[in-house]
């Protein structure tokens, strides 16, 4: 029940940062994100599933509660710690984004209760018991951070806030038609009711949170979206907010896993073409934010495949939720810590060996790619998992896939560490040394920290065995 009020926080902080001079106000936003990661940390201990009703009404809706177990708890407390950090980082960065766009500091009031909204919306999505509730936060959380691009984003900041609003409303609609359909046939859109999911209604869904995810031909949308977004906004959308709809499709799946067992191997190739494709375009990306979008197609193909290689491969998918999440929230600081810097420095092909310049963002951008690749951090776990997942659906005979799914951890580690040395090792290009802020620096290592510390025992023991409670079978 504690939680409960923990997660009203972000919210009430949201409410009361624009009152405050910008650091008290970053301050407080932060911490109201920190109390709640320990909250959800401490319920991940427990291995406890509670559900905490709200209010109820009659059917179709049906009970609005707050569902707590080991999955919201991961989702959760990844969405806690990447928003408090952003939130240290967006101090120095909005700052100077005003100062480009000629608006006073006292924007910034506006910015941390929009900014705010859009963080605590995710957080309370991943805790809602109901399809309604959680429609009702993902329309919070698309709103919000439209409004963060339109705002104040780069390039034609307008026309990318719109099409980032057509297509992830696009997105949600045809999830809220598909939700229409689940309450229609189980007269309850409470989690803890619906007994089976209709293959018209999982078609909606799984197309909408594809669009969302994106996957390969719906992903037009998110490189624009991701590079012309003000970088702490892409240290959130890119991350944490394109990955819940991995969220809704686990969830989906957990309640009846019909429609995924039944189009296992066309969603499987069309997963693995799409992570291999964006893979390959990550090389030929010329601007540093464009690039990461792009590996963030590719790594939401992990997200597709995890889901078609039962118990296991759920697991995984829950953990390269968390791994993507630390590892592309570090790499988009690092981003931006570049463009604050070097007066609006994107383009890699005037970077190299910049490590001579700014020794703390190439060492934050090193545990970034460590997650990405699955190196020595959580990540490495979320591999494990999706590969032990083919051997359990399709055995050791399946040599073709196990080969096209190690080939994608391959390519991530290969994009990666060729982006390191592209853009930080080399000869060094002629630049001054700036002075970086630590509110620019510090939080990608905290981040950074956590994605290691998660390999080991207890935190790790107490995630695997809370999610081999929920999910079920042997890990």
């Amino acid at each position: 029940m504690i939680l409960v009020y923990l997660l009203t926080l972000p919210f009430i902080a949201s409410l009361l940062a624009p009152f405050l001079n910008p650091k008290k106000a970053t301050h407080l936003l932060s911490l109201s994100f920190l109390i709640p990661f320990v909250g959800a940390l401490a319920s991940l201990a427990m291995l406890s599933t509670q559900e905490i009703n709200l209010v109820s009404f009659s059917p179709p809706v049906g009970d609005f509660y707050i569902l707590i177990d080991p999955i919201s708890n991961a989702f959760g407390l990844t969405v806690c710690i990447v928003s408090a950090m952003v939130a240290y980082y967006s101090l120095p960065y909005m700052q100077h984004r005003f100062e480009e766009m000629g608006l006073g500091s006292d924007e910034y009031r506006k910015y941390i209760i929009i900014f705010g909204f859009y963080a605590a919306s995710m957080l309370w999505l991943v805790y809602s018991g109901n399809l309604v509730l959680l429609y009702i936060f993902l329309e919070i959380s698309l709103i919000t951070s439209f409004l963060l691009i339109y705002l104040y984003g780069y390039g034609n900041r307008r026309w990318v806030g719109i099409l980032y609003f057509i297509w992830t409303n696009v997105a949600g609609v045809l999830m809220l038609i598909g939700f229409i359909v689940v309450a229609l046939d189980n007269s309850s859109l409470a989690i803890r009711d619906i007994s089976a999911i209709s293959m018209v209604a999982w078609l909606l869904i799984f197309v909408g949170m594809v669009i969302k995810l994106p996957g390969l031909g719906p992903h037009i949308w998110l490189p624009w979206a991701h590079a012309e977004a003000p970088t702490p906004v892409s240290a959130l959308l890119s991350p944490l907010t394109v990955g819940l709809a991995g969220y809704i499709l686990l969830r989906a799946y957990l309640i009846d896993p019909s429609f995924i067992i039944a189009y296992r191997n066309p969603i499987l190739v069309y997963a693995i073409i799409s992570s291999i494709y964006a893979g390959f375009a990550v090389f030929r990306q010329t601007d540093y934010k464009r690039l990461l979008a792009y590996s963030t197609v590719s790594q939401m193909g992990y997200i597709l495949i995890g889901l078609c290689l039962g118990t296991f491969g759920l697991i995984g998918v829950v953990i390269q939720y968390m791994s993507h999440a630390f590892g592309k929230s570090i790499l988009f600081m690092t981003a931006g810590g570049l463009i604050a810097s070097y007066h609006g420095l994107r383009d890699i092909r005037k970077m190299g060996g910049l490590h001579e310049y700014v020794p703390s963002l190439s060492n934050a951008a090193l545990l970034g790619f460590m997650n990405l690749g699955g190196i020595l951090a959580i990540g490495m776990f979320g591999e494990f998992f999706i590969l032990r997942g083919v051997v359990d659906v399709f055995s050791l005979a399946n040599v073709g896939l196990i080969l096209a799914i190690v080939f994608i951890f391959i390519l991530s580690g290969w994009y990666s560490f060729y982006t390191l040395k592209k853009i930080f090792y080399g000869t060094p290009k002629a630049m001054e040394r700036p002075k970086i802020s630590r509110y620019l620096d510090v939080p990608l290592y905290l981040i950074g920290i956590l994605s290691i510390i998660f390999i080991f025992p207890p935190l790790i023991t107490m995630l695997l065995n809370g999610l081999k409670a929920v999910i079920g079978g042997g890990v």
